[in-house]
């Protein structure tokens, strides 16, 4: 047990465990509240690693597999480290045949990062959409909720430095 919690502590500050344990008392007699308890927990790290999942699981006296078997089939849920801003780049038809493509490979080569990752520094995570409905802005680019349309190749950077 001293082990896992010395790899969480490597993972997490030493301050977002004892909020992390926090949140766990505030849950542990709310009959139902497993579901709100793992959202505060996701909200604090950021993501739920099965060694978090774990020590959920100990602490209120629910079988890791029930944890587990939430946190995959709820798709607000993630079991691996998200970037601080979403990046999505459209290859649906329209802003393919506009260069979303080109678009999304600017991203893929400049951030080192495949559709599903996040950069190592944690600040994008990105995706790739088949459409966002913005056809008529052919090719867009969404961070966040901002979306961006028309996008040439030469503006992708510009655009994903104003996120820091």
């Amino acid at each position: 047990m001293e082990q896992q919690v010395d790899n969480l502590l490597e993972e997490f500050t030493f301050e977002q465990m004892n909020e992390l344990n926090k949140i766990i008392e505030k849950y542990r007699v709310e009959p139902g509240g497993i579901i709100l308890l793992l959202e505060e927990a996701q909200d604090l790290l950021g993501y739920l690693p099965i060694n978090i999942q774990k020590q959920i699981s100990n602490k209120i006296n629910i079988p890791l597999s029930r944890i587990y078997g939430i946190v995959t089939f709820y798709s607000i849920f993630t079991m691996t480290p998200r970037g601080k801003h979403t990046v999505k780049a459209c290859l649906g038809t329209a802003c393919y045949v506009r260069g979303g493509k080109k678009n999304a490979e600017i991203i893929e080569k400049e951030f080192g990062v495949k559709p599903g990752e996040t950069t190592t520094d944690r600040r994008f995570t990105y995706e790739t959409v088949r459409c966002l409905g913005a056809c008529g802005l052919a090719p867009v680019i969404v961070v966040d909720e901002e979306v961006y349309g028309r996008v040439k190749p030469s503006k992708v950077k510009e655009i994903l430095e104003q996120y820091k």
